[in-house]
Order: structure tokens, then C-alpha cells, then sequence
């Protein structure tokens, strides 16, 4: 159906009850005529077999196409950067690898992570965290990645459950397992 045309633009997620393509290109990190063209050929093809292309997500409601992206407000992005490319395990965008640059998941299945210059401090508390959960073994090299790039660990009185760590700026996420959740 695509064929080559599709190499670093096409991702295919097979479930039970849909298969949902998603097309953009790995080296733009963006939508591109190429993209919206393999689009149109998917739908064709789709129509064709009879089959329903359309954004249904199962509860009767459309749901318009979207691509999640985080943004994160900060005074010192080139600080705070590091803390987050390395909890969450992220990487840098292609041929975007300065300090205030985007992070993207290598594997594809998390959400862009930029970041968003901020002119002076909030002197509320945040008003978000992320969790990341990640295999028990995994969260100690984690948080150990997170620490040196200029993280702090604030609480770990849940660990195994969830280590509360925060960027320079005190942005929290917790790094959670399945360890210590029952009772």
C-alpha cells in the first residue's frame, strides 16, 4: 500500500478492535507533504476493503487527529534539559541536540518534550507532575541518570512505589513501579 515511500514516516499500532497509522516524519518531526500524501493512500486503500477510516476512539464521539506534545515552562531550559531527557529516558529530536532543544521518545510512544522560556519566576507550586513508570530494575539507574543531570531526589518514602525527583526549577516527576503497591 505504501511501500517504500513509507520508510521513517509510518507507524502502525495494531489493536483488538482498530489499527491507527500514524504518519509523520521521523527526521522533521513534523507533518509533511509526504505524509499527508501516504495518508491519503491509506484511506483509499482502507475504502476500497470496506473498511472504516475514520478518528472513531470507541465511544461513539470522533475524535479529531492529534499528536501530544509537553511542554515545559522554564528560566533555565539549558539546566533543566538534561533532568528530563534523562527520567524520562528520552533522546534528542534528529538534528536538534542544543541545550533548550525538544526530547522525543527514541521508541516512538511517548510525547514530544519541549520547553517554553519563561520571563520570570511562579512563585506558586506546579500545577503538574509526570509519572514515569518504568520495571523495578530499571528505576535505579533512572534515577541515578536523573540526579546527575541536576536533578534531586525530594521524597522517597513510597520507594519501591514512586521516588519524587525534581528539576532545578522544582519540577516534579515520580518514578514509579509495581514494587510496594499492594497494601
Amino acid at each position: 500500500m505504501c511501500g517504500d515511500d513509507a520508510d521513517q514516516h509510518l507507524r502502525v499500532d495494531a489493536r483488538p478492535d482498530r489499527v491507527v497509522f500514524t504518519l509523520q516524519s521521523l527526521e522533521h518531526a513534523a507533518v509533511t507533504t509526504r505524509d499527508v500524501e501516504l495518508a491519503l493512500r491509506i484511506s483509499a486503500t482502507a475504502d476500497k476493503s470496506g473498511l472504516l477510516a475514520e478518528p472513531e476512539i470507541g465511544t461513539g464521539a470522533p475524535r479529531s487527529v492529534q499528536i501530544l506534545e509537553i511542554a515545559i515552562d522554564a528560566l533555565d531550559i539549558a539546566g533543566i534539559r538534561a533532568f528530563w531527557k534523562a527520567v524520562l529516558g528520552y533522546a534528542d529530536e534528529v538534528g536538534a541536540e542544543g541545550p533548550e532543544d525538544p526530547l522525543v521518545d527514541p521508541v516512538g510512544q511517548g510525547p514530544a518534550i519541549w520547553f517554553q522560556q519563561m520571563d520570570r519566576p511562579r512563585p506558586q507550586r506546579n500545577r503538574i507532575h509526570f509519572d514515569i513508570s518504568v520495571p523495578h530494575d530499571e528505576a535505579p539507574r533512572r534515577i541515578e541518570a536523573a540526579l546527575a543531570a541536576g536533578g534531586r531526589l525530594v521524597s522517597a518514602t513510597r520507594a519501591p512505589a514512586f521516588w519524587v525527583l525534581a528539576d532545578l526549577e522544582g519540577n516534579e516527576a515520580c518514578v514509579t513501579t509495581w514494587q510496594g503497591r499492594d497494601g
